[in-house]
């Protein structure tokens, strides 16, 4: 079957009114199949955002589903009489067998979102302003779901921010060198065992469990077209239990330097401080009233955490034989590698002035 017949044909599936128009690949996510698809409303074309879930990923796709939608129907409630309402929270569409998603002939899972219209990702910060805003937008994230009715969530990938498993993860990628990479990524590994000391950072510093995102990298914040703000989070897949910190983390991981994740130059990798600020000052306007103390005294902590374990990721995956994340050339992973690394010596070299910046916002 060609890939617009099966596209129109789960598309179907849902309660989407009209005629199927046509589909395309949609972004550039590294994780699932995204497709946009119109469908032909009273003669006028209308955008959805079909996604295929990768369930070598995400091995219990209904617990992760079951999570988007009480997260959504509760963000939703919160939006609820705010201006634009409709474009601040992603809207599942219901599939005709009534859940939320779909199950194809070949057992795979699929889902279909309202396109947001009138607002973009970015793969890589512009602005100051745009920092802001993100950082804002993630922030009244977390905000709005700290009232979230128990149960507690479902756990979509256990331990996905632990970072000492992840190291553990790596230190065995090493010993068994399944793809014959590790001389290759010889000072990548002594990069890592000399910085082991950041893997417990967050994890020992007992800080509240939260909802949380999990994901914050810059382009899972849409920016609205025509007044730049952070109108919404996108990227529910991995919103579960966590510490606040991962999401601020990576932000800081996402936003701060120039260059992009998989950016080979590495002279181009570095942690802007006025970035920096913007995330901060965003961050606290919309999370500052439930976050802790301590929580507050660990954001600087948290880029560099944050940096270290998703550096980790890409370097076990590489050394795995690229098994996790999609690569589109020959040591991609290795590359995304580097520049986390990269942005540690950043954040090192600059840590007891951001330390002092956050201090100072919070006197």
């Amino acid at each position: 079957m060609r890939l617009d017949d099966l596209l129109g044909e789960v598309a179907r599936q849902f309660e989407i009114d009209g005629e199927f128009a046509g589909a395309a690949p949609y972004g550039a996510g590294h994780i699932n199949d995204s497709y946009c698809v119109v469908f032909r409303q009273a003669g006028v074309p209308v955008r959805f955002l079909l996604q295929r879930i990768n369930t070598r990923i995400f091995t219990n796709p209904v617990a992760l589903m079951q999570n988007i939608q009480r997260v959504t129907s509760h963000l939703a409630a919160q939006a609820k009489g705010e201006p634009d309402c409709d474009r601040r929270v992603l809207t599942l569409i219901p599939a005709r067998d009534g859940r939320v998603w779909h199950v194809d002939a070949d057992g795979g899972y699929w889902r279909v979102y309202r396109f947001i219209e009138n607002a973009r990702s970015y793969d890589a910060v512009e602005s100051t302003e745009q920092a802001f805003q993100s950082a804002r937008a993630f922030g009244r994230f977390q905000q709005r779901l700290v009232g979230l009715a128990l149960p507690r969530l479902n756990d979509t990938i256990p331990d996905f921010h632990n970072t000492p498993k992840r190291f553990a993860a790596l230190e065995q990628a090493i010993a068994s060198d399944v793809a014959g990479r590790a001389l290759l990524a010889k000072p990548e590994i002594e990069f890592v065992l000399a910085h082991r000391s950041i893997a417990g950072v967050l994890l020992n510093a007992n800080l509240p469990e939260r909802v949380t995102h999990n994901d914050t990298k810059f382009n899972n914040a849409l920016l609205d077209d025509a007044t730049g703000e952070g109108i919404c989070v996108i990227d529910l897949d991995t919103v579960m239990p966590g510490l606040a910190l991962y999401d601020f983390g990576d932000m800081v991981r996402t936003a701060t330097s120039p260059a992009e994740e998989d950016e080979r130059t590495l002279s181009r990798v570095t942690l802007q401080f006025p970035m920096f600020e913007a995330l901060v000052r965003g961050y606290l306007s919309s999370a500052g009233g439930f976050l802790t103390k301590q929580e507050k005294e660990h954001l600087v902590s948290a880029g560099k955490v944050i940096a270290f374990e998703q550096g980790i990721r890409f370097l076990t995956d590489y050394l795995a034989g690229d098994v996790y994340y999609k690569v589109h050339r020959e040591g991609h992973n290795l590359d995304r590698c580097r520049t986390q690394f990269k942005l540690i010596e950043s954040i090192e070299q600059q840590e007891d002035r951001m330390n002092r910046l956050v201090r100072d916002i919070e006197a």
